[in-house]
C-alpha cells in the first residue's frame, strides 16, 4: 500500500503543507529541488491534477526525504488511487467517514477538511491526525482562536487564505500547521521558470513561522 512512511519529524521541522494543483509531473519535478533546498518536506498533489498517480509515484521514488501525499481525496476510489500510487498521507476537502476511518485503521495520516465546530469535532473524534479548516479564507485567524477555546485538544491546520502576511498569526492562534497553494507556489515565477526568486519566496514563508518550528 505504502512505499514509505510519513515522517512526523520532517513535518515538524516545517509544518507547512505545500499544495500543488493542476501541474504536470514534469512541472512538479522542476519545483522540487528548490522546495527541498529551502527546507520544505511535505507536499500534497491534488487528485484533480493531470496524471496524479504518476506524479505521486515519481515523487515518492525520487525524493524519499519528502512526505508525499494526495489532496482533494473525496471518495474511496480516490483513496485507492492515491495509496496505490504511494501516498504517505491523505488530505480531503470534506468529511467522508469511510475515508477517514480507513486511513486511521491503517495508520495513514489523514487531514480531513471541515468548516463548522461540529464537523471539526466529528473529524477529530474519528481519529484525524489534524483537521484541515477549509476554507479558512473568510473565517480567518479569529475563528481558529474561537474554535480552540473550547476544543483546545484538537489540532487545526487552516488551508485557503493563508499567506505570508497572515501565516504567523494563524500559528500564534494555535494552528499546528497550514496548507498553502498559490500563496506558496507563485504561478508567475513557475510559469517563467524563475526558480531563484521562488527559492527566496519559500525562505520568506518559512521565516515567518521560524518561532514555531521544532528543530
Amino acid at each position: 500500500m505504502q512505499n514509505n512512511i510519513f515522517s512526523w519529524d520532517k513535518y515538524n521541522q516545517n509544518p507547512i503543507v505545500g499544495i500543488l494543483r493542476g501541474l504536470t509531473t514534469e512541472e512538479v519535478l522542476k519545483i522540487m529541488p528548490s522546495y527541498i533546498k529551502t527546507g520544505f518536506y511535505t507536499i500534497e498533489i491534488t487528485m484533480n491534477s493531470p496524471k496524479v498517480a504518476e506524479t505521486i509515484a515519481t515523487l515518492a521514488k525520487e525524493y524519499p526525504e519528502l512526505n508525499v501525499g494526495a489532496g482533494t481525496v473525496c471518495t474511496m476510489e480516490d483513496l485507492k488511487i492515491a495509496l496505490d500510487a504511494g501516498s504517505q498521507f491523505i488530505v480531503t476537502p470534506i468529511i467522508n467517514e469511510e475515508v477517514i476511518k480507513h486511513c486511521v485503521a491503517n495508520n495513514i495520516p489523514i487531514f480531513p477538511g471541515a468548516y463548522t465546530p461540529t464537523e471539526i469535532y466529528k473529524a477529530w473524534s474519528w481519529g484525524a491526525s489534524a483537521v484541515k479548516v477549509f476554507p479558512a479564507t473568510q473565517l480567518g485567524v479569529q475563528y481558529i482562536k474561537d474554535v480552540l477555546a473550547p476544543l483546545n485538544e484538537i489540532k487545526l491546520l487552516p488551508t485557503g487564505g493563508v499567506s505570508a502576511d497572515n501565516i504567523k498569526s494563524f500559528f500564534e492562534a494555535g494552528a499546528v500547521g497550514a496548507g498553502l497553494a498559490s500563496a506558496l507556489f507563485d504561478k508567475k515565477m513557475i510559469r517563467e521558470g524563475n526558480y531563484a526568486d521562488l527559492e527566496k519566496h519559500f525562505i520568506k514563508m518559512k521565516n515567518e513561522i521560524k518561532d514555531f518550528i521544532k528543530e
